[in-house]
C-alpha cells in the first residue's frame, strides 16, 4: 500500500483537520509542511494532473501575494500561475492529500474521504 501524502501547513485549521482525519486511517502518512520545503516543477505539474486542475484554480486568490502579483503582472496565464506557487508556496492552495495516483484537495476536510 502506498504511503498517503498531505501538503499541509500546521497553522491552517482545515489542514490539521485534514490530517486528522487522515490518521483515523493511516497511522503514518507523508506530512511534507510545504512552506518549509516547497514543491518544484515536477511535483507543482504532477498535482494538477492528479488533481485535475489548472494551475490557476490551486492559486489561494485571496492572499495578499496574489493580489500584488496580479496588480502588478496581470491575471497568470498557467506558466506563470506555477512559477507563482514555486516562488511563493503560500499562494497553493491547502491541504493537498495525495494517495497513489489520486490527489483531493481537504477543503472541506471530508473531501478526502474517497481517496483513503
Amino acid at each position: 500500500m502506498k504511503k498517503i501524502k498531505i501538503y499541509h501547513n500546521p497553522r491552517c485549521s482545515k489542514s490539521r483537520q485534514t490530517l486528522d482525519l487522515i490518521k483515523v486511517k493511516h497511522e503514518n502518512p507523508e506530512i511534507i509542511e510545504y512552506l518549509k520545503t516547497p514543491p518544484n516543477l515536477e511535483e507543482i505539474e504532477t498535482l494538477l494532473k492528479m488533481l485535475e486542475m489548472r494551475a490557476e484554480d490551486l492559486l489561494r486568490k485571496g492572499e495578499n501575494e496574489y493580489k500584488e502579483l496580479e496588480k502588478k503582472y496581470g491575471k497568470p496565464d498557467e506558466e506563470t500561475a506555477v512559477k507563482w506557487m514555486i516562488k511563493y508556496p503560500k499562494l497553493i492552495e491547502r491541504p493537498i492529500v495525495v494517495n497513489g495516483n489520486k490527489a483531493k484537495i481537504g477543503r472541506p476536510p471530508e473531501s478526502i474521504k474517497d481517496i483513503l
